[in-house]
């Protein structure tokens, strides 16, 4: 008793801390840390499902997986497919969630349920979601090509979800890949939307009635007020869309399965792991994947996440 007595506040404080933590410390123990070093191990190891239960801590590891996978033909191919899958998205998605905030940071009748239909696309289950975008851009019943056809001139159905070829800005691409962007930008703008509307609510009166006195447009006030009280905001929604984009799996796989030009790094894993049953190989992709990502992370705290400086 007197030893427990003895003890500061700080230090009673500390123990209770570690007391409150430690549930979820044992969670994220249990479901992050460990399976994460379970794949680590597999990656260096040649794990296949019919030899998977004679894997272990101590088993023979090398550089095979790593060397199939970097050398494999469509690796590079998926991994710039994935890049740029990941950057357009990302942009798109932010810019369509900034244009939404604006649209709907100021007075307007039936401001809450235009706010809360916004959220419908982010809300909505993704496989109900992918289903409508099928109906809706397929070439022989969907409502895209009726409209194109029909008010566009189109001279024919466009084949949003299959081989076709387009061109944008020069480069030719394939539709179908331009079509999951357009499908992510869609379903994810309403998160980006949230950060930055809560974000345009507490930027300061005083600063707009003071470029309004100062005789600022509205270009200029979006410019060198509004933009820059967002700037933070936009950088985190930046990594954290990077790094769920990066990953994305079940918003592709749903819309086309991976082919007419849009196998993502994801979705190679998949197929290595269930139509080769390659367990090795496909953590070791998996791996490569993080490694990017933590590269990008990286990037992301050395030049964003540093401590916000105070105006003079």
């Amino acid at each position: 008793m007197r030893r427990g007595r003895g003890r500061t506040l700080r230090q009673r404080e500390a123990r209770t801390g570690l007391a409150l933590i430690s549930p979820t410390f044992v969670v994220t123990l249990v479901v992050v840390v460990l399976p994460l070093l379970w794949a680590i191990m597999l990656a260096f190891q040649e794990a296949r499902l019919i030899n998977i239960r004679y894997t272990g801590m101590f088993g023979r590891y090398s550089l095979d997986n790593f060397r199939y996978v970097l050398g494999e033909p469509g690796f590079w191919s998926g991994l710039a497919v994935t890049l740029v899958y990941t950057v357009a998205g990302t942009f798109l998605s932010i810019a369509l969630g900034l244009v939404a905030a604006l649209a709907l940071a100021g007075p307007l009748r039936g401001r809450t349920l235009v706010r809360a239909s916004v959220l419908l696309p982010y809300v909505a289950p993704v496989v109900a979601a992918a289903f409508v975008w099928q109906v809706m851009l397929s070439p022989q019943y969907g409502i895209a090509n009726e409209l194109g056809v029909r008010l566009l001139g189109w001279d024919r159905p466009i084949g949003f979800l299959t081989q076709a070829k387009g061109e944008l800005l020069g480069v030719t691409v394939p539709v179908a890949l331009l079509t999951v962007i357009a499908f992510e930008a869609w379903r994810y703008f309403p998160f980006a939307f949230l950060f930055l509307l809560a974000r345009l609510q507490a930027v300061p009166r005083e600063l707009h009635e003071a470029a309004l006195v100062d005789g600022a447009t509205p270009l200029q006030r979006f410019r060198y007020v509004t933009l820059p009280q967002l700037s933070r905001v936009i950088a985190l929604l930046a990594v954290l869309r990077f790094v769920f984009t990066f990953n994305k799996f079940d918003d592709v796989y749903l819309l086309t399965g991976g082919g007419a030009g849009t196998e993502m790094v994801s979705i190679r894993v998949y197929n290595l792991l269930t139509a080769r049953d390659d367990i090795g190989a496909s953590a070791a992709q998996a791996v490569v994947l993080a490694l990017v990502l933590v590269l990008f992370l990286g990037v992301y705290l050395r030049f964003f996440a540093g401590p916000e400086r105070s105006a003079e």
